[in-house]
C-alpha cells in the first residue's frame, strides 16, 4: 500500500465542488461520508466505509453559513477520530473569524484562537488553509499548520493578461507583502493606499504611496466581503490617474450589497478563487479561479512525507 492509497478526502457542505476538483486532481475517490442535519438542526454525521488506520484530510472552508460549517468541521473530525483514523487534517480553505484575531478594545474575544483551540480538541492533527488574514494566527495552533497563498494562481491569470504598465497596489499597510509578491511574480512596482477606519467595516482612503498615473492597477487584498473598501479603493486609484483597475482577492465572501457594488465601481475585473463557492453571487466582472490543483499537491506532497515549502513560494 502506498501512501497516496491511505489518503482518504472527506467533505462537508460548505465546498463540496473544490473538494471534487481537488480528489480528481489527486486521483482518488471522495470518502463515501453522508453529512446532514437532523429534524431539529443539528449536524449529523455518517462515515459509509472504514477508515481504520488512514490519513484524513477534510476539506471545508467555514464560509457562510459559519457557525453551521465550522460545527460541520468539529463533527466530522470528532467521527473520524472515534472511528480510528491516523490522522486527521483539517483543509479549510478560508478560515473564518480570521479577522479577530486580536483585542483592539477591552472586553472583545481572540475569536481566531477558540476557532483554532476547537479544532485541536476535535482531533485535528495538522491544518492546510489558504491566505490567513494575518500570518500570526499560525501561531495560535500547537499542531503543524501549512499555509498557502493564492498569489501564484492570481498572478498566472493576470500575466497571462498581458496588461500594459501595471502597478501593484496594497488597499492598506498590513497587505504589503502579499502586493510585493504579486509585484514579483509580474515584474511590477508597488503602490500603498493609506486609509484609516472610523468604525469597523468603513474605510476612508487618505492618501496614496507610488505612482499610478497612467498605469494599469492591480488592487490585491485577501477578502472582499462587503466590497466596500475595494470598491473606494478603486475609486481613489482613479482619481489618482490610473487608467484602469483591476482587483484581485483570495477569498469572496461577497456579503450585501457586494454585487452592486462592484457593477457600479470603477473595476474592471475582479480576480477571486473558489476557496468560497459564490451560489448566486454572479457578476459579469467577476472571474472565478480555481485552487483544486494547488491544494491537491499540497496534500499529496503531505502524504508523501515530502517538504512542501517549495508550493508556497
Amino acid at each position: 500500500m502506498t501512501n497516496l492509497d491511505n489518503l482518504c478526502i472527506m467533505t462537508g457542505n460548505a465546498n463540496p465542488e473544490l473538494a471534487k476538483k481537488i480528489a480528481a486532481h489527486i486521483g482518488v475517490p471522495l470518502c463515501d461520508a453522508y453529512v446532514g442535519h437532523f429534524n431539529n438542526g443539528e449536524t449529523q454525521v455518517m462515515i459509509s466505509e472504514s477508515i481504520r488506520g488512514k490519513d484524513i484530510f477534510i476539506i471545508q472552508p467555514t464560509s457562510q453559513p459559519v457557525n453551521d460549517n465550522l460545527m460541520e468541521l468539529l463533527i466530522m473530525t470528532d467521527a473520524c477520530k472515534r472511528a480510528s483514523a491516523n490522522s486527521i487534517t483539517a483543509v479549510v480553505p478560508y478560515y473564518a473569524y480570521a479577522r479577530q484575531d486580536r483585542k483592539t478594545r477591552g472586553r472583545e474575544p481572540i475569536s481566531a484562537k477558540l476557532v483554532a483551540n476547537l479544532m485541536e480538541t476535535a482531533g485535528v492533527t495538522r491544518v492546510v488553509t489558504v491566505d490567513l488574514h494575518a500570518g500570526q494566527i499560525q501561531g495560535f495552533f500547537d499542531i503543524p499548520v501549512d499555509h498557502l497563498g493564492a498569489v501564484p494562481v492570481l498572478g498566472a491569470y493576470l500575466t497571462k493578461c498581458e496588461l500594459e504598465n501595471v502597478v501593484v497596489v496594497s488597499p492598506d499597510l498590513g497587505g504589503v507583502t502579499r502586493a510585493r509578491a504579486l509585484a514579483d511574480r509580474m515584474h511590477a512596482p508597488i503602490a500603498i493606499i493609506e486609509k484609516r477606519r472610523p468604525q469597523p467595516g468603513v474605510a476612508e482612503v487618505m492618501n496614496l504611496i507610488g505612482d499610478v498615473k497612467d498605469r494599469t492597477a492591480v488592487l490585491i487584498d485577501d477578502i472582499v466581503d462587503s466590497a466596500g473598501s475595494l470598491c473606494e479603493g478603486a475609486k481613489a486609484l482613479k482619481s489618482f490617474g490610473a487608467k484602469d483597475v483591476y482587483a484581485a482577492c483570495s477569498h469572496a465572501v461577497l456579503s450585501d450589497p457586494a454585487i452592486e457594488r462592484i457593477d457600479a465601481s470603477a473595476i474592471k475585473q475582479l480576480i477571486v478563487t473558489d476557496t468560497i463557492p459564490l451560489g448566486d453571487k454572479k457578476s459579469d466582472k467577476i472571474v472565478v479561479l480555481t485552487m483544486a490543483d494547488a491544494i491537491g499537491d499540497v496534500l499529496m506532497t503531505i502524504q508523501e512525507r515530502r517538504s512542501v515549502s517549495h508550493l508556497f513560494c
